[in-house]
């Protein structure tokens, strides 16, 4: 490249793009969003729009402290006519239209739309051809043909430096796409170091970030934007609790106004499922920006685990009337949670096929159409939804749990096993990260702790099973199952002291919550209370129980003849002790 045009992007790095790392001057992160925002959209990317959001938190800028223009450089100026059509073509989505016409073009800003061009005309032929001749769960037998092509073409410029930041975030998805995840963050990291605050770049590199030993091993650039990613980061590796600290500290940093921190905290917080404080944010959300699409997908979520029908309903209805032509497929999410909700699930795993054809890479509708084929029985189409959305992203937690879900389903334990493992590692990984052992952690969902002890059990693991079921119940067991199949365990191993205690303290926590009368087992942990006391000659314990036995149905009987066995038991104890005192008086009289 020219040398007048290495000088143009040296004097941007530091005049327009200068980071650092305080947040003290809040005024310097103003005119810094304004540039970014500038370059981003000259290039026609979209991730501009989140960087907006930030600018528009803070303080508006005094007419003399707004960042100039960047000064055009000769190939710039030659270029420029060239470019103005080029960019009204890709506007429009005329992509090869667009790079027609900047073949030759000799600037870095030309050469970046020349190649993003030819990239985004790839995709769209392949989304074309996708939803011309398969369904959706072929989507991964389509690909780019661009990519190749465009590889060769990246890999020579960047080995002779000629790539800027903005080519070098392109060359990094290219690589990705081309399931090169190694050199692609070497290309990222390289590309953040080059231009810190174009934010799309921090965004695919999120993408490959599998751990937080790789999190820590990146050597990333010392500025503000750091935090941003590293809050972002810590959500998807479901560290919420540094996550929420990270943008507690943003929000007093001068960000107290960003929509972007308070939809990523209602994230978080329905990541670690805290249904009510996540809705909180999410309605403060919307009344903030009414008409934000951008993850409202999570929010129809939560109103479907709350199954909140007039609301969801009330959703779905208003964001169709917002934007009816372009963001289809959050549209079509959102209906497919509506009658998911109605228990339509046949229209609903439809609805979900259409959100597909519109956006392959949709983690969401994967999992819940995986979800929707499971209610349906169809364990096969449901592996397969799952497996994608695996392949979308290998950090979803749910797409692995529904796989061991639909294993367990087909009776092979060893494969559900394995998958339950996997979805419980991603859900508590920064323990995983503090421990060295699986089985000493504290994981905080009871639910698959208690399917990986069914699991165990199945494989005649049952001390590994027994460790399941006693931390679920240790963390908060949702479905208040975890005792009593712990303490089923212990009796079928002859336990009986152990069985014992685990139905006593299964009664106590069903109770304490009010669904005595709901819990069909409560019955089964009396009887086996009221037999334990009596061969332990315990009797009034063992007639309580018998008396609680006959407030069920099912139990009733047997809680009868118990009360008969411990009557009659009684009257013998009574009788030869009536007879010994009648022989001690017999002398007296």
């Amino acid at each position: 490249m020219a040398e007048n045009d290495k000088n143009q992007g040296v004097a941007m790095a530091q005049e327009n793009v200068v980071v650092r790392h305080e947040f003290g001057d809040l005024l310097q992160i103003k005119k810094q969003l304004i540039s970014v925002i500038s370059l981003c959209k000259e290039r026609g990317l979209l991730h501009s729009a989140k960087a907006s959001e930030l600018a528009f938190a803070l303080d508006p800028l005094p007419k003399d402290e707004l960042p100039p223009t960047s000064p055009l450089t000769e190939e710039d100026a030659q270029d420029l006519d060239a470019l103005t059509l080029a960019k009204s073509y890709f506007d429009l989505k005329e992509y090869d239209r667009a790079a027609y016409f900047l073949k030759g073009c000799r600037s870095q800003k030309a050469y970046f739309l020349y190649m993003y061009s030819r990239y985004l005309s790839g995709e769209k032929k392949k989304d074309d051809e996708t939803v011309d001749s398969l369904g959706p769960l072929e989507k991964g037998q389509v690909r780019n043909e661009a990519l190749r092509e465009l590889r060769v073409e990246l890999s020579k410029k960047h080995t002779a430096g000629e790539l800027d930041g903005f080519t070098l975030y392109l060359y990094g998805v290219v690589l990705r796409k081309l399931d090169l995840p190694k050199e692609a963050v070497d290309v990222f990291v390289e590309g953040i170091h080059a231009l810190p605050l174009h934010w799309g770049a921090w965004l695919e590199l999120s993408n490959l970030v599998t751990n937080i030993e790789m999190l820590k091993s990146l050597s990333l650039p010392d500025c503000w934007i750091k935090d941003f990613f590293m809050a972002h980061m810590y959500t998807e590796l479901q560290m919420i609790k540094e996550a929420l600290q990270k943008y507690q500290n943003l929000i007093e940093a001068g960000f107290s106004k960003s929509t972007y921190i308070i939809s990523q905290i209602a994230v978080a917080y329905h990541n670690i499922r805290d249904i009510d404080q996540a809705l909180a944010l999410f309605n403060e959300l919307r009344e903030q920006d009414p008409y934000r699409i951008d993850n409202m997908d999570t929010f129809s979520n939560l109103l479907y685990v709350k199954s909140m029908k007039p609301e969801l309903s009330y959703l779905a209805h208003n964001l169709v009337e917002i934007d009816k032509g372009h963001r289809l497929q959050e549209d079509v999410t959102y209906a497919s949670n509506y009658y998911s909700l109605r228990s339509q699930h046949e229209k609903a795993a439809l609805y979900f096929q259409r959100a597909l054809k519109l956006n392959p890479r949709c983690l969401g509708a994967w999992t819940l159409m995986g979800h929707e084929y499971m209610e349906m029985k169809n364990t096969s189409a449901a592996i397969q939804a799952y497996r994608h959305a695996i392949e979308v992203n290998k950090r979803d937690y749910r797409a692995w749990y529904g796989l061991g879900q639909t294993y367990e389903i087909l009776k092979m334990p060893f494969y559900c096993l394995y998958y339950y493992r996997k979805a419980h590692q991603l859900r508590k990984l920064i323990h995983i990260y503090k421990h060295l052992l699986f089985f000493f952690l504290r994981p905080n969902d009871s639910r698959m702790l208690v399917a990986l002890g069914e699991s165990y059990e199945k494989l005649s693991q049952q001390a590994e099973a027994k460790k399941c079921y006693w931390r679920a119940y240790s963390v908060g067991d949702v479905e208040k199952m975890a005792l009593l199949k712990l303490a089923k365990l212990h009796e079928q191993l002859n336990e009986s002291d152990d069985a014992a205690q685990c139905y006593m303290l299964y009664i106590q926590d069903i109770f304490s919550c009010g669904e005595q009368l709901e819990h069909a087992e409560v019955s089964t942990a009396l009887r086996y209370l009221g037999q334990y006391y009596f061969k332990n000659k315990l009797y009034d314990e063992a007639s309580l129980c018998a008396q609680r036995c006959c407030d069920y149905n099912d139990a009733r009987e047997e809680g009868k003849a118990l009360l008969r066995q411990i009557s009659q038991v009684r009257d013998q104890i009574e009788t030869p002790s009536l007879k010994a005192l009648t022989v001690q008086l017999m002398p007296i009289i």
